[in-house]
This record gives C-alpha cells, structure tokens and sequence, in this order.
C-alpha cells in the first residue's frame, strides 16, 4: 500500500516550503543533490532548522552563483530528460513545468514553445520542483491530498512589474482548487507552489482518515505578523477504504411551481451533470404546502446548475454551500446470468465486506427483452455475482 500525504496549506504554498516540509520528513538532503547535480546545473540545497512564532521547522537554500538570462520550456525539458532521475520523477517535474508554460502563456498571449520563464526559469525553482518530485517519490506518496488554499492579498513585485495578488500565472493555476479567505497582506501561495498542487494534488478538503508516521514542517522565507509561515506536510497510510471530497448543496423552496415544471427542472438538472436532485415536502408561510429542491454537484457545475433553476422554476434565490462527503470504494462490474450480461456496480465497506448492485437499466432491458418480472432479473443478478472474483480497487 502506497502513502499517503497531506498537505496544510494555511499559510500557502511555494516550491521551497513544499521541499523543506519533504527533508524535514524524511528525505535526505544528500540524495537531494545527488539528483540535482545530474540536472547539469551548478546549485546545492542547504537546510537548517529555524523557529517561527516558537513553531520549529526547516528552512531550505539554494545556494548557486549568480545566474543571467531567461530559459523557455525546451531548455528546460532537455535538463530534466537528460538528467540521472527516474522515469517517474521527470514525468512529475515535467509534468509540473509544462502546467505553468501553459499558465503562463494563457496570461501573455503566446504559445507554450515562446514562454520565456523568469522567475519560474531560476535555478530555485527549477531545483524547488525537480527537488519536490524526487522527494515525493523517495517518500513513496501516491496520493496527495492538500486543504483550500490561502493566496494572501496585497501586491507582489514580478519580472513584468507590480501585480496584485494572486498574481495572474497563480491566479490561471489555482482554476477550480478551493481557496482560503486570508487577511494576510502577503503572496502566501507563489506560481511554483500553485503548479504543485494543480498536477500533483487529487482531493481538497480536511485532514483525510490516516495513520500519521511523520510530519514534516517547511518554513517560508518572509516573518508574517498573523501566524507561523509553514507548511505542515502529514505522512502516512490510509485507514479505511473510504474517499472523501467536497461538493456543493443547491437548495430553493418553490410555493408557486406545478409539479410537471419541477419533474422537468428535475431532468435538465441531471442531465448538466448533477450528482443528485430529490425534493423534499415543506410547509412555508401562509400555511402553503411546498417543495424544496435540493441539487448535490460538482463545485465546476454550480453557476450552470443555477441558471437552469432560475430559468426553469419561479425561485427568486438559491441557497449555497459546500458540503464533504465520504464515498465507499467502488468499481463497475458485469455478471452473467441465463439470459445474457446485466451491469452493475461492486462496493467495499470500510471493514473490507463486499456487495454487488445491479444497474435498473440493465436489469429494465433484460426483463423488458425477455418478459420477466423485474425482481427475478434483480435476485439472478444477486445470485450470479461471485464476491472471490472482485478485486478491490487500490486504497485511497
């Protein structure tokens, strides 16, 4: 079974913060630059412990001689290609450098191949990310899990001038990543830290069910007033076979739709993609029965989810929020029965138990093809599932 880490980002993210947080748990700095030195460029990590708001953690520098010029895309993929790291570590610094020439060219108008890297480019962080997706893979992680992100406020001072924070690359970077509101006149979250958590992450949200071994602190470079500048990174394994994200719940009570425009809202909402549209009976004022229609769906999903309900029923407002959810581990599966292949979905509890569910469609077609009653198609299906040919999926 693979890791598993969690990222804290309460106070941002960098490329540096994220690969101190690595040494400190666990990584050896030696091997570090190892691997950096067969990257062709004349740089060193160094680290040392330092306290920030009595909070200990490691702080890490990139001691290298001055550098001039500007490194595109290319230059930089033939460094990492040529270089002694694994196939699986420059699939992920690659991987990260290709996301932010994408950002990067969005904002300027051009192509990934003209992107010219400034600050990205320097050797810090191209030592910072090569240096993250070496330290992942000595660690073992196959799942990053990471908490919404704070970006700070404030201006920050960038190789085309003086920009607001999140600076646009970062901004572009963090599309559809759950932010953290944050009074912090600072750039708490930087481009490079912003890549690592669009390529590498795969679930945002609270510190998931884990057993923590270890847990690694990375300090930033500048004192805030608010709070300790660190990353905490937790490593460890899962516990139970159990995923846990964060959607968003629409709700709007309606006193003045009939019931065919709600059956057909009902429709066009799961066919935008909505995980789920129930309604709910209610009494609103004036001793009026109604119906509250709730909608479960993808953060992605919510504005164009709103304009079907406004369009399609008489709500004047819509209320929003989102909401975490845990999710048994799952897999489609097909089992034989006399009269042909029905589908359906197998699930795993926490304690390791196993059910099968058949697909109504499935079993509506086979009964429908074949003049059966629908229950004796449901119990065939039942009966032809074998629970010793069900491999679970990998743990999360």
């Amino acid at each position: 079974m693979g890791k598993l880490a969690y990222i804290d980002c309460s106070s941002g993210i960098s490329g540096d913060m994220m690969l101190a947080a690595l040494v400190d748990a666990g990584v050896a700095l030696e091997t570090l630059n190892e691997a950096i030195g067969s990257l062709g460029v004349d740089a060193r990590i160094v680290a040392a412990e330092v306290k920030t708001k009595g909070i200990r953690a490691l702080k890490i520098t990139v001691e290298h001689p001055p550098q001039t010029g500007h490194r595109h895309l290319h230059h930089i993929r033939v460094m990492i290609e040529q270089s002694g790291l694994t196939d699986r570590q420059k699939q992920t610094a690659l991987k990260i450098f290709t996301r932010l020439a994408e950002a990067e060219a969005k904002v300027h108008a051009t192509t990934v191949e003209k992107v010219h890297f400034h600050e990205v480019g320097a050797v810090d962080s191209i030592v910072d990310i090569c240096g993250v997706a070496v330290g992942l893979d000595l660690l073992g992680v196959d799942r990053l899990v990471a908490s919404p992100v704070p970006v700070g406020s404030g201006w920050v001072q960038t190789a085309h001038g003086r920009l607001p924070v999140p600076a646009p690359a970062t901004a572009e970077l963090l599309c559809g990543i759950p932010l953290a509101d944050s009074t912090v006149q600072a750039e708490l979250t930087t481009p490079t830290g912003a890549a690592i958590l669009a390529c590498l992450v795969q679930e945002f949200g609270p510190l998931p069910a884990m057993r923590i071994q270890r847990i690694g602190y990375g300090a930033g470079s500048r004192d805030l007033e608010e709070q300790p500048n660190i990353l905490r990174l937790f490593l460890g394994e899962p516990i139970q076979m159990l995923t846990a994200d964060t959607v968003w719940l629409l709700e709007t009570n309606l006193d003045d739709t009939s019931g065919e425009w709600i059956g057909y809202c009902t429709g066009r909402l799961l066919e935008a993609g909505a995980l789920d549209v129930y309604t709910t009976a209610i009494q609103m004022k004036k001793n009026r029965p109604a119906v509250k229609l709730s909608v479960l769906c993808r953060q992605e999903d919510v504005a164009q989810l709103e304009e079907i309900l406004f369009r399609e029923t008489t709500t004047l407002g819509i209320r929003r929020w989102p909401v975490s959810r845990h999710l048994l581990a799952r897999s489609r599966h097909t089992v034989q029965t006399a009269w042909g292949p029905i589908e359906g979905k197998i699930c795993w509890g926490p304690d390791g138990t196993v059910r099968f569910s058949p697909e109504f469609e499935s079993c509506q077609q086979v009964a429908g093809r074949h003049g059966l009653p629908l229950r004796s198609v449901y119990e065939a299906a039942q009966r032809a599932f074998d629970p010793t040919q069900a491999s679970p999926p990998e743990s999360h």
